[in-house]
């Protein structure tokens, strides 16, 4: 009772500490972007110009376009992310300009003449051209009320919006393109550009003439290069770098021995069996039933091979970082050509397939009965050009048909007989037709069994013990360069500048470790000298096992503006030491003509000739645009002041220049530049747009 009493004497002191807690409660929430019990932005991956996208949407999205297929995640996000950027600020100007796109031109986009490139990309066959066939089907169903697949009615309707954006965008840039102009002053300082050539002698003296240990470098050295280059360095949001370890995984010769003798436990195995394909299949090789003539075999064991019995085996060798054993299964000759004839009914999802099947089934039922001819129903059902032809494909070489269809007629199937085959393009019924011998060469069916020389899990475990106990015992990154100077088996490396939503860290790629060491190190409680307490785990793409471990530790955080010189001082560092060697260099050569610096500096002079002032470049010295500048300012026989060029300082005289003259061909110029300026106005347009947006983007908070 007491402590009641003075909570009630003393209520305004409990008032006060809960208005206080509730305050600390809504700036934390602010200040991290969590949910609070008011409702904000903890979902919201981004506000555009004050339009929200949320990453509920974006994974949805995300799901729609890519859900369950390949590909690089971070990319495919990236494209996302643009999509929306598109999509907000395309869509506010598009709306203040009156721009639209009708229902008809979404159509003609989806479907018509000029198709949207969102479609072309899309609905590309094996040559690189547009699937009409296929595309068509589509068109057919949402047309006849079939397209009821959930996740393709999803995927479809996600797709017309892309369509929509990407062709307000075309309009925005059209309107912009056409108030360009190629003015006729522009045209002809082109024209003198590009078709202006001038003949000049020149003396080099390279940066190398003088030793690095000649040079003294102070920090004024870097600040006055930064500002005298300041445009090409200052960056616009914060940038931070990463020192990092890397812990190779590799087999040990204990793996390596391991591996060979099971691969020669079942090369005996596979030699000894009754069941090729089981055993194959069993041992998760990717079995081609194909056959194969000599040339096409890996030279190494082609001969080997054709010399050996049908049943035979060879092997364990090594190929590309694995041990492989090989059997020669069987053999036959193989035609030269092969003549068939098909009716193709087009499918795209599983539910087509199963219906192109059934119809293909009873097609070859009307066949084999009697009730119709092939050719009748090719006419009546084929869904490609042969249908008008009896569905005939004529004569066809080796590989020219899709794998499936070509494995079919050159192996596996027999003539006058009736087949089912299903491809990418839907369900075939075929029959071959005719068959041509001519060189009567032979084929043989190869299985392989491989086997990847790799580190074993006890290897992998062992190797990061090691790397986390040396990220225990390094703590700070002056710790981390102590042991690699200790140590010629570590080696240290360091990233570029990151941003906090890269995904890529040089030579480790981008996948998931180097987007969690990005995320680390731009975390709050990350300071410069940090090193990570986890040890990343990177794995090998191709056979899935740990093959790096890396220790990070933060190097540097750069804030907007330009660059501290601590924090880029190794990036110009040359270039620093070139400034100093040119300001030597131009003393020592003050008041001396070209050959008097020749012969100081034992080189010789030399000629170039037909230079543009466009290129830049001189045969012989690579790229120097102020050499070639200084070269066209000058009159003929006149000689330049020394010149501090990219690779060296140069003295230069002209030695032969037309006279100007007015270009006959300004039209054509003029065309030319409208069509490069016009040409670049999407990209341009589409950077500006962002540049000049109002863009929180919370990305790094959700992925």
């Amino acid at each position: 009772m007491a402590l009641i009493g003075k909570i009630r004497n003393n209520s305004w002191l409990l008032v006060a500490l809960l208005a206080l807690g509730l305050g600390g409660f809504i700036v934390m929430d602010m200040t991290s972007g969590q949910q609070s019990v008011f409702g904000s932005n903890a979902t919201t991956l981004a506000s555009i110009d004050g339009e929200k996208v949320s990453i509920n949407e974006f994974t949805r999205v995300e799901q729609i376009l890519y859900g369950g297929g390949s590909g690089n995640t971070f990319s495919q996000r990236d494209y996302l992310w643009n999509y929306f950027m598109d999509k907000a600020l395309v869509g506010q100007e598009a709306e203040a300009l009156g721009l639209g796109v009708s229902s008809t031109e979404l159509r003609e986009l989806q479907f018509g003449q000029n198709l949207s490139p969102i479609i072309e990309a899309r609905f590309r066959d094996q040559s690189f051209q547009v699937d009409r066939t296929r595309l068509n089907s589509f068109r057919d169903a949402i047309d006849n009320g079939q397209f009821t697949d959930p996740n393709m009615r999803q995927y479809w309707a996600h797709q017309e919006k892309e369509i929509e954006v990407d062709r307000l965008k075309t309009k925005l840039s059209n309107l912009v393109a056409k108030a360009m102009y190629a003015p006729t002053w522009m045209a002809e300082m082109v024209s003198k550009e590009q078709n202006g050539k001038v003949d000049f002698a020149y003396v080099q003296v390279p940066f190398s003439e003088i030793e690095n240990s000649e040079i003294a470098l102070a920090d004024s050295d870097f600040q006055n290069y930064l500002q005298e280059n300041k445009a090409q360095y200052e960056q616009d949001e914060e940038t931070r770098k990463v020192d990092y370890v890397v812990f190779d995984v590799e087999a040990t010769q204990e793996d390596i021995d391991s591996i060979y003798a099971s691969m020669v436990r079942m090369a005996r195995n596979f030699e000894q069996t009754d069941n090729d394909t089981l055993y194959l299949e069993t041992n998760y090789s990717n079995f081609d039933p194909a056959y194969f003539k000599k040339a096409a075999l890996d030279a190494t064991i082609a001969d080997t091979l054709f010399s050996m019995p049908t049943g035979s085996v060879y092997g364990p060798y090594e190929v590309d970082g694995a041990y492989r054993i090989a059997k020669v299964m069987n053999r036959k000759v193989l035609p030269d050509s092969v003549r068939s004839r098909h009716i193709l009914i087009s499918a795209q999802d599983q539910a087509g397939y199963f219906q192109a099947q059934r119809t293909v089934d009873s097609l070859r039922n009307l066949i084999e009965t009697g009730v119709e001819s092939f050719d009748s129903l090719a006419a009546k059902f084929g869904s490609d050009g042969t249908r008008l032809k009896g569905g005939d494909l004529g004569y066809s070489a080796p590989g020219q048909m899709v794998k499936p269809f070509n494995d079919l007629i050159f192996f596996d199937g027999e003539p006058n007989e009736l087949y089912t085959i299903a491809t990418q393009f839907g369900v075939h019924l075929v029959e071959i037709t005719g068959r041509k011998y001519e060189s009567n060469e032979e084929g043989i069916q190869v299985g392989y069994i491989e086997e990847a020389i790799i580190p074993s899990e006890e290897t992998q475990d062992k190797l990061y013990r090691d790397a986390l106990k040396f990220a225990a015992d390094h703590r700070t990154r002056d710790a981390l360069l102590e042991a690699v100077e200790s140590n010629s088996d570590i080696e240290i490396e360091t990233s570029i500048a990151l941003k906090k939503n890269d995904y890529s860290i040089g030579s480790l790629g981008s996948v998931q470790s180097s987007r969690d060491i990005v995320k680390w190190a731009f975390a709050s409680s990350t300071s410069v000298g940090t090193v990570s307490a986890d040890v990343y785990v990177y794995q090998d793409e191709v056979n899935f096992y740990n093959n790096k471990y890396v220790v990070a530790a933060l190097k540097s955080v750069q804030s907007p503006g330009l660059p501290s010189v601590a924090n880029i001082r190794d990036e110009i560092e040359t270039q620093v030491i070139n400034a100093k060697k040119a300001e030597l260099i131009l003393e020592n050569i003050k008041g001396k003509n070209m050959e008097g610096i020749a012969t100081q500096y034992n080189t010789k002079i030399d000629t170039a000739t037909n230079i543009t002032f466009s290129s830049g470049f001189i045969p012989g010295l690579g790229n120097e645009p102020k050499v070639v500048a200084s070269a066209f300012s000058l009159l003929q026989t006149e000689t330049s002041q020394p010149i501090e060029g990219n690779n060296g300082v140069y003295l230069v005289k002209v030695l032969i220049k037309p006279e100007d003259m007015t270009p006959t061909n300004l039209p054509q110029v003029r065309q030319t530049v409208d069509g490069i300026t016009k040409s670049q106005v999407a990209t341009l347009l589409s950077k500006s747009l962002k540049d000049n947006a109002s863009v929180t983007d919370n990305r790094s908070r959700f992925y």
